[in-house]
């Protein structure tokens, strides 16, 4: 199957259901935003240190995978050229709408994460990559991408999930609120997920998952040239089954020198 196309119409879907990442921000935090003072977030709950951020009024920054109306209208709203790129036509029509709303000057992009052909190398100086890659496999490509479309001193920021999550019964975890250790690592509801739940989370227009090793979340940056120079974890913010043992995300920050 086209997994690309299905977590495109999928996360349409979350849009119509008001999944927290694709409700927008209102009028009054952009204006916060234009005075200095704001919030973003790469994973569920802790605001990215205003550090990671530094001063980007004028500067190129492209928010990948990044739709819903939230992060992109920030970083506008602080003075970037911003390009939002997603997969979905619904989360970009978020964008869309705050870009009209309070006359801010955003780019619309629709298309694969890992295919960033598009884009001139060292064309950005900063992405801003929020969780999404657990929607794709390959992120290596991701990797590469971002480091070819980056200028030299250029800064990547990326928050994704811990493959701690993926390791468990995803049945058992949804419906029987019961943690049993069942996966391996690298995970793909595709690949490991029973024929009938699969079935199951495709006609129910779920999105489709993977569960990437830390080698691949971090070692390939690396490996892509990029050396990591800040790290955090954080919960998932709605008391999933593991948030009282372990934070199940990760962010990073990355450069490229």
């Amino acid at each position: 199957m086209d997994i690309l196309k299905h977590n495109s119409m999928a996360w349409d879907n979350e849009v119509k259901l008001g999944n927290k990442w694709t409700i927008p921000v209102t009028k009054a935090q952009i204006q916060d935003a234009k005075k200095g003072k704001y919030e973003l977030l790469l994973t569920p709950t802790k605001p990215v240190p205003k550090e990671w951020i530094g001063d980007i009024k004028g500067k190129n920054v492209l928010c990948l995978a990044s739709g819903g109306g939230q992060q992109g209208p920030i970083v506008s709203a602080l003075g970037a050229n911003v390009t939002v790129f997603d997969n979905s036509k619904e989360q970009l029509k978020k964008d869309e709408m705050v870009s009209e709303r309070d006359n801010l000057s955003i780019k619309l992009e629709q298309g694969d994460m890992r295919d960033l052909s598009r884009f001139e190398d060292e064309s950005f100086d900063f992405i801003f990559h929020p969780v999404s890659n657990c929607f794709i496999s390959n992120i290596e490509l991701v990797w590469k991408e971002c480091y070819r479309i980056l200028k030299k001193g250029g800064v990547l920021i990326s928050g994704f999930v811990n493959p701690i999550s993926f390791i468990f019964d995803l049945y058992e975890w949804e419906k029987n609120n019961k943690l049993i250790v069942s996966n391996s690592i690298p995970y793909s509801d595709i690949d490991d997920l029973p024929k009938e739940q699969l079935e199951e989370r495709i006609k129910n227009n779920d999105t489709l998952d993977f569960g990437h090793s830390l080698q691949s979340q971090i070692g390939a940056q690396i490996d892509a040239g990029f050396l990591i120079g800040g790290f955090y974890e954080d919960s998932s913010g709605h008391g999933d089954l593991l948030d009282e043992y372990i934070d199940t995300f990760i962010a990073t920050k990355a450069l490229k020198l």
